[in-house]
């Protein structure tokens, strides 16, 4: 059990020093909408977009 707990606070740290290294504002266009975020949480929220996509492809059965 104790492993776990460790490997939760392991990946914490990791997003902690990447949020901390990454915390420039960047500029989002998509066709009319424009948005300024960090681009700690721009790459987060690609990252799951991106999973979430993948799950749901791999979840399809035909």
């Amino acid at each position: 059990m104790a492993w776990k707990w460790i490997l939760i606070v392991t990946i914490l740290m990791l997003l902690i020093v990447f949020t901390a290294q990454n915390y420039e504002l960047v500029q989002i266009k998509f066709l009319v909408w424009s948005f300024k975020s960090s681009s700690a949480i721009t790459i987060f929220v690609s990252l799951v977009v991106g999973f979430l996509i993948g799950l749901l492809m791999c979840i399809r059965k035909d």
